[in-house]
């Protein structure tokens, strides 16, 4: 009861904040009654904030966003990747949550360092700027100088942000939960599991050595890739609530000039950016899934740096599998292929369709890739995907749902170097040779054969076992409960009969094997 009030009074005061912003719009879109906005700010003693009203839509919601905390400004920031639900101008609007963010007082982060790295900031460094370059939801950067003359990027998070976040997606599990409770049949989405996802997700990225963790082994992955770098990780200057790594010299790549760039340099920059996130994500399972113009880098000889590793995504081969032959499908108009991967991935329950699941998906993907090759967005396509679920009984796949978001940012760094070029076409050959590799005759002989070796490893385990219990039962005796004996002599027919002899012949031969 109490943790229900409790609740109650914080979405109270987030209605608050949203209607003293002139944010309450949304509730317009959901189809409450127009006046719905003016009586919560009536009710809740709610009047505008100075100047809101004469702001954008996307611009009051940011605002809000941001006075409501670390939480929602996640929540906002998820929002700016996702134009096919907000809308493109909400998404542009609330791409400022990004990297744009109010930073905290530069002398506490100082405490911060001392704090976690047990001595004072000038016995650490040989110079530290309390003023921050950048500021985020979690952490703030600031540029410092090692005693031999290194630069160095030094990471701290905010002050509170523990509690912050405790606070609201403590909130979010339970309205997870409430919706599960009143609507059964969206349980299929699994928005507690959702919301449990995005705690971790955020208990990681809130532990700076996991993200510098996370740094070291997407640098390992990419050691021989000329034009893609990590920064190292001073793992010395390195705990919980600080991360320091060396510093980059390069611009954001927002900030390239593209007329500067000779011909062919954008499409050359296009295609070595697809290589990258396809090698991330099919050859290595491990992603960078923060890649917002923010957060990589780009120098003068074409090589992308990325920074700021706090939310990685993880595939497993399976999935990956399955991801490749869809994008595939996709790509060639093979709409029952996409059908057919879906159902044996068991993403889609077998009971259904696929030639109406194959109807439903080029239903969705004519419309988008009948469009100039510039303009598209294979991202929205999952997306759209994703949206009709429902019909199909298709449960949600969270690791799934944040690659699609990676990809639409993805998908606006390179349409923005290169607007009359598609990555996904240039990254297509690498899908098509990595299909053949892993998934074609010689890649099925191999997995069959390495399952083979993996039996063979495990056997003189399983025998030893096996005689383990066989010497036991030799000192003690082997005693059965007599329901048991009638379950296996008994009422499964010639099947039973069947199993009983199977495993007397195992035995035959493990005791053969035994006494040899």
């Amino acid at each position: 009861m109490f943790t229900g009030l409790r609740h109650f009074r914080r979405i109270l005061s987030v209605a608050r904040t949203l209607a003293r912003h002139d944010a309450l719009f949304p509730l317009k879109r959901a189809g409450l009654p127009r006046a719905a906005p003016f009586l919560i700010r009536l009710f809740l003693f709610a009047p505008r904030i100075s100047g809101a009203a004469s702001r954008r839509p996307g611009e009051r919601i940011t605002a809000a966003l941001t006075d409501l905390g670390p939480a929602f400004v996640k929540l906002g920031q998820a929002l700016s990747v996702r134009p096919d639900i907000v809308g493109d101008a909400l998404a542009e609007d609330l791409r400022s949550l990004q990297d744009q963010l109010p930073p905290f007082d530069g002398h506490l982060a100082r405490q911060a360092v001392e704090a976690e790295l047990g001595r004072p900031v000038e016995e650490i460094f040989a110079a530290f700027d309390t003023n921050p370059i950048a500021a985020a939801s979690i952490s703030q950067v600031h540029r410092a100088k090692l005693g031999d003359g290194r630069d160095v990027a030094v990471k701290v998070l905010r002050p509170g942000i523990e509690s912050a976040f405790a606070r609201d997606l403590d909130l979010a599990r339970w309205a997870a939960r409430q919706i599960e409770s009143v609507r059964p049949d969206l349980r299929r989405l699994k928005p507690v599991e959702a919301i449990d996802t995005i705690i971790r997700s955020v208990e990681i990225e809130m532990d700076l050595r996991f993200e510098a963790a996370a740094a070291d082994e997407l640098r390992e992955n990419f050691s021989d890739e000329p034009r893609f770098s990590v920064p190292d990780v001073d793992w010395a200057h390195t705990g919980r609530r600080v991360l320091t790594t060396e510093w980059i010299d390069a611009a954001p790549v927002n900030e390239l000039d593209l007329e500067k760039l000779a011909p062919g340099d954008a499409e050359d920059i296009v295609a070595n950016f697809a290589k990258i996130f396809f090698l991330q994500v099919f050859r290595d399972g491990f992603f960078h899934a923060d890649l917002h113009p923010g957060n990589m880098f780009i120098d003068d000889d074409g090589v992308f740096h990325a920074i700021d590793f706090g939310i990685m995504g993880r595939l497993d081969k399976r999935t990956r599998q399955y991801l490749a032959e869809m994008l595939h499908g996709f790509l060639t108009g093979n709409y029952q292929q996409v059908a057919a991967v879906h159902i044996r991935a068991g993403y889609v329950p077998a009971n259904q369709s696929v030639d109406e699941f194959a109807q439903a998906a080029r239903s969705i993907a004519e419309p988008i890739l009948g469009l100039p090759l510039g303009e598209i967005s294979l991202a929205r396509l999952l997306a759209q995907l994703f949206g009709i679920t429902e019909k199909f009984q298709m449960e949600a796949q969270p690791q799934l749902l944040l690659l699609q978001k990676t990809m639409l940012v993805a998908e606006g760094v390179g349409r923005r170097l290169c607007p009359d070029v598609n990555m996904w076409e240039l990254a297509r050959p690498l899908i098509e040779g990595w299909m053949m590799e892993n998934m074609g005759p010689e890649a099925r002989i191999r997995e069959a054969a390495n399952s083979m070796l993996d039996v063979l490893e495990r056997l003189p385990y399983l025998i030893s076992e096996m005689e383990g219990s066989l010497g036991h039962a030799s000192r003690h005796g082997i005693r059965l409960d007599p329901a048991s004996l009638g379950a296996l002599a008994g009422g499964n027919g010639r099947r039973g009969n069947w199993r009983i002899w199977a495993m007397a012949a195992a035995a035959v031969v493990v005791i053969a094997v035994i006494l040899d």
